[in-house]
């Protein structure tokens, strides 16, 4: 019987330890940046970003033409608060801020295939926070 209970303590930590490795396998880097997911509380749907954020994301399915000339450009995630990713992965784009002098602080960033939008970001307050923008 004392056979019987370590095999299966045995069996049990074998199994836990798969589920482990394979939860660990499901969120590497790689994984995360192709299909990063939007976390409730942690995403905002396109019907509630402003009416300019809208309009950038149309923008950016349509592959253009930009108002801004540094939209587009790489961005570096130096923050580190969207998934990693390799390097150029991420493309910033400016969203107008009303009665903003300079570019404003609003901006989206997307992952991969930018003409998808399928990997966006929204940040209204220059890259301190993110909300992934869902579907």
């Amino acid at each position: 019987m004392k056979t019987l209970v370590r095999n299966s303590r045995a069996l049990l930590h074998g199994s836990l330890f798969a589920l482990v490795a394979a939860g660990a396998l499901l969120t590497t880097p790689t994984a995360a940046a192709k299909a990063p997911g939007c976390v409730i509380g942690h995403s905002i749907a396109v019907r509630e970003m402003p009416q300019q954020g809208r309009e950038v994301l149309a923008l950016i399915q349509a592959g253009g033409p930009f108002p801004n000339s540094r939209d587009g450009v790489n961005f570096g995630n130096r923050e580190r608060l969207l998934p990693t990713a390799q390097r150029g992965f991420y493309r910033e784009y400016t969203v107008r801020t009303p009665g903003a002098r300079n570019r404003g602080a609003r901006r989206i960033v997307c992952g991969g295939d930018q003409r998808l939008a399928d990997q966006c970001f929204y940040s209204d307050d220059h890259y301190k926070s993110f909300k992934c923008i869902a579907r």
